[in-house]
């Protein structure tokens, strides 16, 4: 939220410190200074095309009014995609945690079973070849053989035996939990996305008026890009800064007289009064020093009418008794 400058309210406020003095001493306080107003600047949080925009400079929006829309036709294509991750993601996280299916486990049963009978008739053979052997009849190849196929088919039936323990033991803890993890993952995407689609459309934050049109229709828009500034006009205010002899009789929520250019008068309220000086020499020390310092002081006005304008010179008289001041202790805080 950016406030408009007001670069000769300082010195005009600085001006009124002769005015303030001498012969007026027990007059009304006179100082002038320029209205301001809160102004936002929208601006996109995601980059696209700008594929419309829907106000115009002078359009009053209402907080929610829709300002303009991102096209979000890549963004649409990439939710898609995140669908299809999110939908195998529980496809996998559902086959880990119900574990392998019955068949498999019977299947590898039944392998365990062959190397079985493999192991026994190995065991025949190499029996048969070491009796022959211790005969006479037999050779040492003979026996070594028998003993190697042997060996090859108890390997095998340790291996066939540890598959089926896995198989029904079904998937580690640390597997269904990784499935969970890209599960997650895949959904935070999706999230992500919507939600890019639903920033794609660009509201106003606040009730205002357009006071800026910065981008327009058709543009190319990186994140961040500045469309349109939408102003408060309904609460504006005017920035004056009181000398410090006067800021004594200024108090928070005093009646204020402010006077425009056009003659008019209207009636304003002390919001703020700030607890620092502009330009405060760093050792004050004489009245002749203190009297060059000015405070920033904040008038309230209602501007129903729309005569205030963010920019426009004003005047603000404040009784040198207080009026109906509703002050608080701290000086240095916005009236609710």
């Amino acid at each position: 939220m950016l406030r408009i400058a007001t670069a000769g309210a300082l010195v005009l406020g600085l001006l009124a410190v002769a005015g303030c003095s001498g012969d007026e001493a027990d007059g009304p306080i006179r100082v002038s200074g320029h209205i301001e107003a809160t102004e936002v600047r929208v601006s996109t949080k995601i980059p696209g095309t700008l594929k419309t925009l829907e106000t115009d400079e002078g359009d009053r929006l209402d907080p929610g009014a829709v300002i303009g829309r991102i096209d979000t036709v890549d963004l649409e294509l990439a939710l898609r995609a995140a669908e299809a991750e999110r939908d195998a993601a529980q496809a996998d996280l559902r086959l880990k945690r119900a574990g392998y299916r019955s068949e498999e486990i019977a299947e590898a049963a039944a392998q365990q079973a062959a190397v079985q009978a493999e192991l026994e008739q190995a065991q025949r053979e190499l029996d048969r070849a070491q009796g022959l052997l211790d005969a006479g009849s037999g050779t040492a190849k003979l026996r070594d053989d028998a003993l190697a196929r042997r060996d090859v088919a108890a390997a095998r039936l340790r291996a066939a035996g540890e598959t089926l323990r896995k198989l029904r033991a079904g998937f580690r803890s640390e597997e269904i939990a990784a499935a969970k993890a890209r599960l997650d993952g895949a959904e935070a995407r999706m999230a992500q996305l919507r939600q890019n689609i639903d920033d794609a459309t660009i509201v106003s934050p606040l009730r205002g008026v357009v006071t800026e049109k910065i981008a327009e229709a058709g543009e190319l828009l990186p994140a961040g890009s500045l469309i349109v500034v939408v102003t408060d006009l309904d609460s504006p205010w005017l920035t004056v800064y009181v000398p410090e002899p006067a800021l004594p009789s200024v108090k928070i929520g005093q009646p204020v007289r402010v006077e425009t250019d056009d003659g008019g008068t209207h009636e304003g309220h002390v919001t703020f009064i700030a607890s620092d000086a502009e330009f405060t020499p760093k050792n004050v020390q004489t009245r002749d020093e203190r009297v060059k310092l000015v405070f920033r002081v904040k008038v309230g006005l209602d501007n129903e009418d729309g005569t205030f304008k963010p920019g426009m010179p004003a005047v603000a008289v404040f009784d040198r008794g207080g009026g109906a001041a509703a002050g608080s202790a701290s000086n240095d805080k916005e009236a609710s």
